[in-house]
């Protein structure tokens, strides 16, 4: 049975959806790779209204809610990046029940296709090294390591990440 999704910007209306289902992704997703606080502590900065609010009407930033048969079922934002020609991927996230239907390509589609609208001839994101299962995803989009990071977030949280990146045609 095919579903029908849309790719909505982001409103005010949907700040606190967004941390609710973030939260849901984040603990399904991540709780075998960084610990429970680690999420909690990240999710308690991201998605405040504060910097939620930077999305909307910005000229270099940009959310968008996945909604499945109406359903708020995921999201993906993407921000260009202080290198000329280059947009960071930032967030694509989809609830796990919904995941090999292509709906994550078709948000990979939108940022990719909104990087080349903007000039862009690379995309690039970050992800947990140990992030096997997305990695996979983004090198099968032909996504390379560019690096490895360990980013100090404060509390004595550590993000230990691989820069990649995608050469846009």
């Amino acid at each position: 049975m095919k579903c029908h999704a849309t790719l909505d910007f982001l409103t005010t209306h949907d700040f606190h959806v967004i941390a609710e289902l973030g939260a849901v992704i984040w603990h399904q997703h991540f709780i075998s790779m960084i610990t429970r606080e680690q999420i909690d502590y990240m999710l308690s900065s991201r998605y405040t209204p504060e910097k939620l609010s930077r999305y909307l009407d910005a000229p270099d930033r940009w959310f968008r809610l996945l909604r499945v048969d109406g359903k708020l079922s995921g999201y993906c934002s993407y921000a260009l990046t202080d290198k000329s020609g280059e947009m960071k991927l930032e967030q694509l996230y989809l609830l796990e029940e919904l995941r090999g239907q292509g709906l994550g390509g078709r948000m990979m589609d939108e940022v990719e296709a909104a990087a080349r609208a903007k000039g862009c001839n690379t995309l690039m994101l970050t992800v947990n090294r140990h992030n096997a299962g997305s990695i996979a995803v983004y090198e099968k989009r032909g996504f390379t390591v560019r690096e490895q990071v360990v980013a100090d977030i404060g509390n004595g949280f550590v993000m230990d990440d691989y820069v990649m990146e995608k050469r846009l045609g």
